[in-house]
């Protein structure tokens, strides 16, 4: 049975979220446009500002400060692409994200487990993250893998990035995210995922790891955030730009403003990403959540978690790129 082509309609196939409409969506856009044009972003890094001037954006070298016109914020959205491969080790175990694909991930950074045998809780190691890896490698649901699921607490601070990053591409064959710091570390995680793929090239053109990087909010880029993303973008590598604002400490209290905050850092590193390398693989990253006043830390299992992460990946879509958000 032949199937007629349908035109004029805008269905829902399943549960959604849309918190905001395409109204709201530019509404917040035009207003992240006036912070940034007005305001501006802190950049620590000079070869950043260099990179930042260089591509039509006013900078006050004093005060280390960039301020974005919006056509040039604008230009490198519409060049960053809307669909990036996250390549496996081999090719079934590839995803592209873009559009409304979804797939799931594990999340990272703990400090402390309970020993699965002993009972005991302690500090995580090295080989934790090597069990934690081969545990997602193994569940369908875990497309991609966050390749520092916990932190090494025995090995060396400085390097401690790069060894969770051969604990994790050496124990699963899926994609994985990871976090370099400093310029250095970027360029070995480059050579080492070369080394992996068979080449730079071959690297370039089938990306198994992606980068971390976390602006500094209130709106602000770091010296080593500015590297990173200088560095992946020369490689041609992914990289996911990840806010992590608070709102009530590090943004304003709003919601709606926290928003705002969160979409200039973003966009700040997604400029700076394609003025080094036009059409680099770059993803919009959340993890921004609300300050708990009353303890001062940073709750991720708290409703406006879910709520900011649906509006940025909302706002993702907008802007045709990637996304990748915290879930609750």
């Amino acid at each position: 049975m032949k199937s007629s082509v349908i035109s004029g309609m805008n269905t829902m196939r399943g549960a959604g979220l849309n918190l905001l409409s395409q109204d709201d969506l530019y509404e917040i856009h035009l207003a992240t446009m006036e912070v940034m044009r007005r305001t501006g972003v802190n950049v620590e890094n000079d070869e950043a500002i260099d990179i930042f001037y260089g591509g039509g954006c006013i900078v006050d070298r004093k005060r280390q400060l960039v301020k974005f016109p919006s056509h040039v914020v604008e230009d490198a959205i519409r060049s960053a692409p809307d669909t990036i491969l996250l390549a496996g080790r081999s090719p079934k175990d590839d995803i592209v994200i873009g559009g409304k694909r979804i797939a799931f991930t594990n999340f990272g950074q703990a400090i402390m487990i309970i020993d699965p045998f002993t009972g005991e809780r302690r500090e995580t190691t090295k080989k934790d993250i090597a069990n934690v890896v081969l545990v997602c490698d193994a569940l369908s649901e875990v497309s991609v893998v966050e390749g520092k699921p916990l932190v090494a607490g025995d090995v060396t601070s400085e390097l401690e990035p790069l060894h969770a990053a051969e604990a994790s591409l050496t124990n699963t064959s899926k994609h994985c995210f990871g976090g370099p710091i400093t310029k250095e570390l970027t360029k070995l995680f480059v050579e080492m995922s070369a080394i992996i793929a068979g080449g730079k090239e071959k690297a370039k053109e089938r990306p198994i790891w992606t980068a971390f990087v976390c602006p500094s909010s209130p709106l602000g880029l770091s010296q080593s955030c500015s590297e990173v993303i200088i560095e992946t973008a020369s490689a041609g590598m992914p990289i996911n730009i990840l806010s992590m604002a608070m709102a009530g400490g590090t943004t304003t209290v709003t919601l709606a403003g926290t928003l705002i905050g969160h979409n200039a850092e973003v966009l700040a590193g997604i400029v700076l990403s394609q003025l080094v390398c036009k059409g680099a693989p770059v993803i919009y990253g959340s993890s921004t959540t609300i300050m708990d006043l009353k303890s001062a830390t940073a709750p991720v299992g708290c409703p406006e978690f879910g709520l900011l992460s649906a509006a940025a990946a909302q706002l993702a879509q907008y802007y045709h790129l990637p996304s990748y958000v915290g879930g609750t």
